[in-house]
């Protein structure tokens, strides 16, 4: 495993991250407790240190599955965990989210809730959870979170952005106003907006770390360039699956046009996926969706396979403004390089203040 600093904070995170969802939520099946903490377990043995959780991954059960795991070795990992949804509040309606408070006495509360579930005096970094701009620009919240920090109840706060692709307002402001770290959606396949948050983050010397790098399972070895699409599991009469097909059907594309990234490189694509998301220096740590030990077992090498070679990137960059010739092209993508932090002159890209255990 290798770290790296978090930029405009004291924090070191492993490059590759556990997402503390994929055990705390039914999202991807059922885990057992038992499983669960012989996983996160497992993650901090191959050298993970960075656990990323919410107090809404479970109703708290995100929270509390970490400390049975790790408690007793608090001392050596990073804890991020997120905050804002109220959980005792009902939903607002069938598959919506709780409504989410902003106020100081809230976040004072949602904060000791969430230490006594990680069973720690301190929070790494708390993150407003899908806060929206008008959140993020709230000096109340703001000031209770300095508040926090003053008391050692936590190090560091940020922004998770989110929960899904866009949210640029959102991301930029936190970045270049706030200047505080943001947890953002990166992937091959999925560049824009990260790109310019990317950027942004450049910019003000402030810290990201992403997750999806694996495009919702489109990138970690489930699906190839050979995949036939009527061998995928749709009714296709079942007019709910019309949406996904048709995001399967250009993904399959896309990634017959990546194919160069892969081929003739001893690493799988799911290796590749998360380098090429540690390729920008200024990111900090990224967070695959970990499920099983063989995964643990690809995901945690990764940062040790080549960098990926300059001129892929910039075919890359080619190819993505063209949305991989699948239609449907964003003309922001041919004004803005999703690789714009890459340097030219050199033969690869070697990350910043990365450290080798």
């Amino acid at each position: 495993m290798k770290y790296r600093n978090l930029a405009g904070t004291d924090l070191t995170l492993s490059e590759v991250g556990f997402g503390v969802w994929s055990v705390s939520t039914n999202w991807w099946g059922e885990v057992s407790e038992t499983d669960a903490i012989s996983l996160l377990r497992s993650a901090h043995d191959r050298g993970i240190t960075f656990f990323d959780t919410a107090d809404t991954y479970g109703q708290g059960y995100g929270e509390e599955i970490l400390a049975k795991a790790l408690g007793d070795r608090r001392d050596e990992i990073v804890i991020g965990t997120k905050f804002g949804y109220d959980l005792e509040a009902p939903r607002l309606g069938h598959h919506k989210e709780r409504p989410q408070n902003w106020s100081p006495d809230f976040v004072r509360a949602a904060c000791d809730k969430s230490l006594t579930r990680l069973g720690t005096d301190h929070i790494d970094i708390y993150q407003m959870h899908n806060s929206r701009l008008s959140s993020i620009e709230r000096d109340d919240t703001v000031a209770v979170l300095h508040e926090l920090r003053d008391a050692g109840k936590i190090r560091h706060w940020g922004v998770a952005v989110g929960p899904d692709i866009g949210w640029i307002e959102e991301g930029e402001y936190t970045l270049r106003e706030r200047q505080v770290p943001a947890q953002i959606i990166y992937s091959i396949l999925e560049q824009d907006p990260a790109d310019r948050f990317i950027r942004a983050a450049a910019d003000s010397n402030v810290g990201v770390f992403c997750r999806v790098p694996h495009a919702s399972g489109m990138l970690d070895g489930s699906y190839t360039r050979d995949t036939e699409l009527d061998s995928m599991p749709f009714d296709a009469n079942d007019h709910r699956s019309y949406r996904k097909m048709q995001w399967l059907s250009k993904s399959l594309e896309k990634l017959k046009q990546i194919d160069f990234l892969i081929s003739d490189k001893p690493a799988t694509v799911g290796q590749i996926a998360i380098k090429f998301c540690l390729a920008p220096p200024i990111m900090a740590s990224c967070l695959p969706t970990i499920t099983s030990e063989a995964q643990l077992d690809e995901y945690t090498v990764a940062p040790d396979i080549d960098e990926l070679p300059v001129e892929e990137l910039e075919r890359l960059t080619g190819l993505y403004a063209d949305n991989f010739g699948t239609g449907d092209k964003d003309p922001m993508k041919s004004s803005q390089s999703p690789t714009g932090w890459v340097d030219t002159k050199n033969s690869t890209v070697e990350p910043a203040a990365a450290v080798r255990s």
